[in-house]
């Protein structure tokens, strides 16, 4: 029987972290072995904050130049967690916007979507969760990337 302790095993775990962020990565996976039955297993994610690369068209109203609180208008209208059409994540876990790896995804951006269809999955505790869409329309946004971690309440797509 080993004698490592609990404080030894949060040391370990602080040390990963730091090195997380000193090495810019967004996840770390390691097992650590104590003995034949003692072992502990670590995954470390940093959340990472994905934005839409593709241009949002922003309407302009035309306003005197000292008008200081538009710009800060325009840029609160443009959060999609904030949008009517915007899908949250129901949990926290990771993104597949296709059933398997190389598969079609499930939708994407101009997909015509009916109430309860598919739109992605997200995988929490090794158990694949289908995310339905909330309401029929059309898929406008993907605000996620295959693969990527999504935490609770995270803007998934944008569906009008």
């Amino acid at each position: 029987m080993s004698k490592h302790t609990h404080d030894d095993d949060v040391a370990f775990i602080q040390a990963l972290a730091e090195l997380l962020n000193k090495n810019e990565l967004t996840e770390l996976s390691v097992m650590r072995e104590y003995g034949e039955d003692d072992s502990l297993e670590v995954r470390v994610v940093k959340q990472v904050q994905v934005i839409s690369a593709a241009p949002q068209p922003v309407s302009y109203a035309a306003a005197p130049a000292a008008s200081g609180p538009a710009p800060a208008a325009i840029v609160a209208s443009e959060d999609p967690a904030g949008h009517p059409g915007a899908v949250p994540s129901p949990m926290v876990g990771t993104v597949y916007l296709s059933a398997e790896p190389g598969a079609d995804p499930f939708v994407t951006v101009g997909s015509q979507v009916k109430e309860g269809q598919t739109l992605l999955i997200i995988e929490a505790m090794k158990t694949m969760n289908h995310i339905a869409a909330p309401r029929a329309g059309t898929v406008k946004r993907i605000l996620v990337e295959n693969g990527t971690p999504a935490e609770y309440g995270t803007p998934l797509m944008i569906v009008e």
